[in-house]
């Protein structure tokens, strides 16, 4: 399924997530490796079968196959490290922030890919997981390195759809909607 056609499906009550999306892919705030990383990143970060799935496939037309890996792994690091970071934030207990994390994160130096691109996906997986404290990282280092405040927020709104979105097919996997789509 492509993801034209995984649109298409939307639910009416979702409609605006349909539009954002469409609108979002166009943006010239982030370029298409930004774009289609991001978006990469956030569908797996979002987990429904379905939007991983087709997202996959159509990244795979936009991404090599080096910055289709890296997405993924920015995917899979940020899992790890959005719960160990936000439960240190979370805890009461000042002394696990000076505790060794002791957790392989190699990845987020040999991704192969524009290490700026890397964490823009890594901020938009942090966003969507609820970890401030990478996302406060993340959104620095980007900084540094001369990204905008609107190019990062580009990104973050591209994960906020995505995440809706999976949240819909989630939604309808359980309960169908009785409205034709949108």
């Amino acid at each position: 399924m492509t993801l034209n056609e995984l649109l298409d499906t939307v639910p009416a009550y979702a409609k605006d997530l349909k539009l954002n999306l469409s609108a979002l892919l166009q943006q010239q705030e982030l370029n298409e490796q930004q774009i289609w990383g991001t978006v990469t990143a956030s569908a797996i970060a979002s987990r429904n079968p379905q939007v991983i799935q087709t997202v996959l496939a159509e990244a795979a037309l936009h991404l090599s196959p080096q910055a289709l890996e890296a997405a993924k792994s920015a995917a899979a690091v940020m899992g790890m490290n959005n719960i160990y970071y936000r439960f240190q934030h979370l805890a009461t207990n000042q002394k696990y922030a000076t505790l060794p994390a002791r957790l392989r994160m190699n990845v987020l130096r040999t991704h192969g890919i524009d290490p700026v691109d890397f964490e823009l996906w890594c901020t938009a997986v942090s966003a969507i997981n609820g970890c401030g404290a990478c996302v406060d990282s993340h959104e620095q280092v980007l900084r540094s390195k001369g990204m905008s405040e609107e190019s990062i927020l580009a990104a973050v709104r591209l994960a906020s759809v995505i995440h809706g979105l999976a949240t819909v097919f989630d939604t309808e996997a359980v309960a169908p909607s009785q409205t034709v789509p949108a």
